[in-house]
């Protein structure tokens, strides 16, 4: 019998796991956040690879099925949970959260995906480098097109399922110290975002796998 509380495995630092923790606070569906480390190579064990043979996160076990890839959970969560919805009705809104979305999922993020960038090299300076170079080239871009789709949010006035890919990019940014400066609707829709209820509950310094020393310091 499948479980009636979907299980989320996640990684406090992963930007593509936020997402999807973003999308079910959001939607207010509980759920049972199961982490794996992928510093120590938890995603690599056998256990984990019968579950996402990618050996990635996020992976959410619902209805008793396995679903991988945040857009995907994020757009399944949205048909099956109509509640709060994360899509615009007007189709070229719709397109455009789509949009922005896959600039993020697509077009920055797996460019500084812990298997990518240890590929690239074994040095953490080159490593960084070259994530903040591609992260700053797709900001660019994200902010020409923020210019024309942004009111409050990303598209328009409401919450969308391009806000959740949004808020964990602009942490990954600063992580690789990406100067945040001339993104001014970046940071200003950022900055709107984090002060909501569910962003605050999905971010990553809230999580239980989130090291003490990581935290920042009131």
């Amino acid at each position: 019998m499948a479980s009636s509380i979907p299980k989320l495995h996640t990684y406090f630092r992963s930007s593509s796991a936020w997402r999807v923790r973003i999308a079910l606070a959001w939607k207010q569906i509980e759920y049972e956040a199961v982490p794996v480390h992928l510093l120590n190579g938890e995603q690599k064990s056998e256990e984990y690879t019968r579950i996402n043979p990618l050996q990635q996160v996020p992976a959410l076990l619902i209805d008793g099925h396995v679903i991988t890839q945040s857009l995907a959970i994020m757009e399944y969560l949205e048909e099956k949970f109509p509640q709060h919805p994360i899509l615009p009705q007007d189709t070229l809104q719709r397109a455009r959260v789509r949009e922005v979305s896959e600039i993020i999922g697509s077009g920055i993020q797996p460019l500084h995906n812990l298997s990518v960038l240890n590929k690239v090299s074994d040095e953490t300076s080159k490593k960084v480098e070259f994530a903040a170079f591609w992260i700053a080239k797709a900001f660019d871009a994200l902010e020409v097109l923020l210019e024309s789709t942004s009111g409050k949010y990303c598209v328009g006035d409401e919450v969308t399922m391009a806000d959740f890919c949004l808020v964990p990019q602009v942490a990954a940014a600063e992580r690789f110290k990406v100067p945040l400066e001339k993104y001014v609707n970046i940071r200003r829709v950022n900055a709107a975002l984090k002060a909501l209820q569910p962003f605050q509950k999905a971010d990553q310094f809230a999580q239980s796998d989130c090291p003490e020393d990581l935290k920042p310091k009131n």
